[in-house]
């Protein structure tokens, strides 16, 4: 069962991604989560703390969905360096009410961060988590001769996770269909790292 934090920080996911932060309102959040007002301020000091903390949420929660999907292909004896790295990006372009939740709430926090040098503080923490793990994920990929050598990780990783979050905000849009992203983001993957095997 979730913990009153965790139901707080559902609630604020959901309604950041339906109505945008400037949208969002701790009292809208408490009565959703099943909450007072005083127990979100309890847990998170304010609503600048509770961004933050969702922000947080945010990213474990596409890592733990990560996790999962990598943990059973590497139980079905299906799964490598690149194959990973694939799996990963391709993750986040998936039509589920948590990725699409995730995704959507993501880019509102981010659109946000312009104006608030808080929020931005621990938007890029965030990013550069996320970079760095994919540039290790094609390193890894490099050692086993799945990938192009010479290039560097970490601007691989830069340009794909910069490309995954711009896929994601035209498919969530409606600009673009989901399978379309999917394919211009498996195009990518091959013309950053070389044909796989």
């Amino acid at each position: 069962m979730a913990s009153k934090r965790d139901l707080i920080l559902q609630a604020a996911v959901g309604m950041i991604a339906q109505s945008g932060v400037r949208g969002l309102r701790v009292e809208e959040i408490a009565a959703k989560a099943g909450a007072s007002t005083g127990l979100i301020y309890y847990h998170f000091k304010d609503r600048a703390g509770l961004l933050r903390a969702t922000l947080d949420y945010i990213s474990d929660r596409a890592d733990r969905y990560t996790a999962q999907a990598i943990a059973m292909a590497k139980d079905a004896g299906d799964s490598d360096a690149r194959s990973e790295l694939e799996q990963t990006l391709l993750l986040e372009l998936q039509d589920t009410d948590e990725i699409r939740e995730n995704s959507t709430a993501w880019g509102e926090l981010r659109a946000s961060a312009i104006f608030d040098t808080d929020l931005r503080e621990r938007l890029e923490g965030a990013t550069a988590a996320w970079v760095a793990e994919m540039a290790e994920r094609v390193a890894l990929a490099q050692e086993a001769g799945q990938a192009r050598e010479g290039v560097e990780p970490e601007d691989v990783a830069e340009r794909l996770t910069a490309l995954v979050e711009g896929l994601s905000e035209r498919w969530l849009s409606g600009t673009l269909g989901l399978e379309r992203a999917r394919d211009l983001l498996r195009g990518a993957i091959v013309a950053e790292l070389g044909p796989g095997r």
